[in-house]
Parts: structure tokens; sequence; C-alpha cells
């Protein structure tokens, strides 16, 4: 199980996550892909990582821009666990020809 972060570690986290952004005890982050087609890509991409980790974000697909929302809801905030999914998405999408 993992602990809680501090706010202070959210906020030394977030800094490192661009367009990512705190609300409440979430992240979130909406990408803007090409067209559905390419969202729904996208959000199958995550999917995959998230297996990977066990650990799930909730996404939300509206025509071309997929929401990511990380929380790990047992602890009921912000753990690692969402900071560290956050990362290897990002690094999906940054070397994704889907955006």
């Amino acid at each position: 199980m993992q602990p809680l972060l501090s706010r202070k570690q959210i906020d030394a986290q977030i800094k490192t996550l661009p367009g990512w952004r705190r609300t409440r005890a979430q992240i979130r982050r909406e990408y803007t892909l090409a067209d559905f087609k390419k969202a729904l890509q996208f959000a199958n991409k995550v999917g995959r990582i998230a297996e990977k980790h066990a650990h799930h974000p909730e996404i939300s697909i509206d025509y071309n821009r997929v929401t990511l929302t990380l929380s790990t809801h047992s602890q009921g905030g912000l753990t690692s666990l969402d900071f560290q999914l956050a990362a290897e998405i990002e690094k999906v999408a940054i070397g994704s020809s889907t955006l």
C-alpha cells in the first residue's frame, strides 16, 4: 500500500509533468488528437500501460480529446503510483504519432 503524498511532495512532482494539473486529490491532463480514431488509439495505449502497472486512470474520450484523471482511490488521494503512471503516459504521448 502506497502512502499519501504531502502537499509539498505533490507540488514538486507536478512540476515534472508539463500539462498535468492538480485538482483536489487528483491529477488531470487533457490531450487533443487529430480525430476520434487517434483519440481511441491513444486511450488504448494508456489502457495497456495502466494494466502493466495495475493502476487505472479515469479515461474520458470526447471526439478528439482524451482526458485522464489519476488518483489512488484506495488511499483517498495521490501517491507515487499516480505520478509514476503519469510519467509513463507522457513518454508514450511524446513519442506517439497519434498526437
